[in-house]
C-alpha cells in the first residue's frame, strides 16, 4: 500500500496549550480514513498542519508524499479542503465563487462543480449572503470535489446538511473511492464515521488513542437494549452470554436491560426463542440486525 497521508511524531503547542502531541498516523491510497474526537481535540489543528497553514512546533508529514512545508503550495492543488468552519464571498454568485477556485487551480471551465451543485440541489446563481447554512455547505463540498482530486480532506463534512444531502454525499464518498480516491474525514459524529470509513482514528486532548478499523471499534463498543416480553422469561440465561456485560430484569422478568459489548448474534438468536413485543435501543443498526434475524427465520411481528 502507498501512503497518502504520512505523520511522524507531529506536535503542535499554542504557548503551553497542546493541539496535537507526537502525532504518529498513516493514511492509505483509496481508503477512507475517520478522524473522531470532540470539539477542541485537535482534529481541525491536524487538518492545518497537514495543509501548512500552521506550522509543527515539532515532527513531520508528508501529503501525497511530499513534504508539507516545502511543497505546501503543490499539495493544495491536489488536495479538496473543506475547512470545519466556512470564509466565503458574500457578495458573489456560487457560481462566481467556484470560477474563482477553478482559476486558482488552472482548470479548463468548472470541472465537474455544476454537476456536483446539481446533485445537491444547490442554485449557483445566488449571492452567497442569501444561502442557508445548509446551502453554505453544499457550496463548500463542491468546491472541494469540483477537481477530481485525488485526496479529499473533509472537517465536519455533513454539518448542517439535511438527512437527504447527507445520503447524497455518503453516495459520492462510496463512488469516489471505488476510483481510487482517498479521503481524510474528521467528525465528531461516530455513527457518521462508521458509514463511510475504513478505519477510524479517535483522538483525545491532543493525542491519537487508538487506530482501528470499523469492524473492530464496534466489537468494542457498548450497547444498550432493551427488550419487552409476552411473558416472564429470566435473565440468567441472557447474563450467561459472552457479549452480555450485564443483564437486569424487570416487570417481573417480562423486561429485561442488557448492556452488551461484541457480536451481538447470540443475542438476537437467544431473544427469537421468545416472543418479543418491543425493543428499545438508540442503535439503528442493533434493531436492524433484530429485524433481519427474524424476518429470515420467519418471525417476523
Amino acid at each position: 500500500m502507498t501512503a497518502v497521508i504520512e505523520t511522524r511524531g507531529l506536535t503542535k503547542y499554542y504557548g503551553t496549550v497542546r493541539g496535537v502531541d507526537d502525532l504518529d498516523l498513516v493514511v492509505e491510497k483509496g481508503e477512507v480514513f475517520g478522524f473522531i474526537g470532540p470539539n477542541g481535540a485537535g482534529k481541525s489543528t491536524t487538518i492545518r498542519l497537514f495543509l501548512d497553514f500552521i506550522r509543527p512546533t515539532a515532527g513531520a508529514a508528508r501529503v501525497l508524499g511530499l513534504d508539507t512545508r516545502a511543497d505546501s503550495i503543490e499539495i493544495r492543488r491536489r488536495v479538496g479542503y473543506l475547512p470545519g468552519e466556512l470564509a466565503m464571498y458574500e457578495r458573489m454568485t456560487g457560481r462566481e465563487m467556484l470560477r474563482h477556485f477553478a482559476a486558482l487551480r488552472r482548470l479548463d471551465g468548472l470541472g465537474e462543480a455544476v454537476e456536483i451543485a446539481e446533485r445537491f440541489d444547490l442554485d449557483l446563481d445566488r449571492r452567497i449572503r442569501s444561502y442557508s447554512s445548509g446551502n453554505r455547505q453544499k457550496l463548500g463540498l463542491v468546491q472541494a470535489f469540483m477537481h477530481g482530486p485525488e485526496l479529499l480532506i473533509l472537517d465536519e463534512p455533513t454539518n448542517s446538511l439535511d438527512p437527504l444531502i447527507q445520503q447524497d454525499f455518503y453516495t459520492m464518498v462510496d463512488e469516489l473511492q471505488e476510483e481510487g480516491h482517498t479521503f481524510f474525514v474528521s467528525s465528531h459524529v461516530l455513527p457518521e464515521v462508521e458509514r463511510i470509513a475504513d478505519r477510524v482514528g479517535i483522538i483525545r486532548r491532543g493525542r491519537l488513542v487508538v487506530t482501528e478499523t470499523v469492524a473492530e471499534l464496534k466489537a468494542k463498543a457498548v450497547r444498550r437494549l432493551e427488550l419487552y416480553f409476552s411473558e416472564p422469561v429470566g435473565d440468567d440465561a441472557f447474563a450467561a452470554l459472552p457479549s452480555v456485560r450485564a443483564a437486569v430484569s424487570h416487570d417481573g422478568g417480562r423486561a429485561i436491560e442488557l448492556t452488551i459489548t461484541g457480536s451481538v448474534d447470540p443475542v438476537v438468536k437467544l431473544a427469537s426463542r421468545y416472543e418479543v413485543e418491543r425493543l428499545v435501543s438508540r442503535d439503528g443498526e442493533l434493531e436492524e440486525a433484530f429485524l433481519a434475524y427474524y424476518e429470515e427465520d420467519g418471525r417476523a411481528r
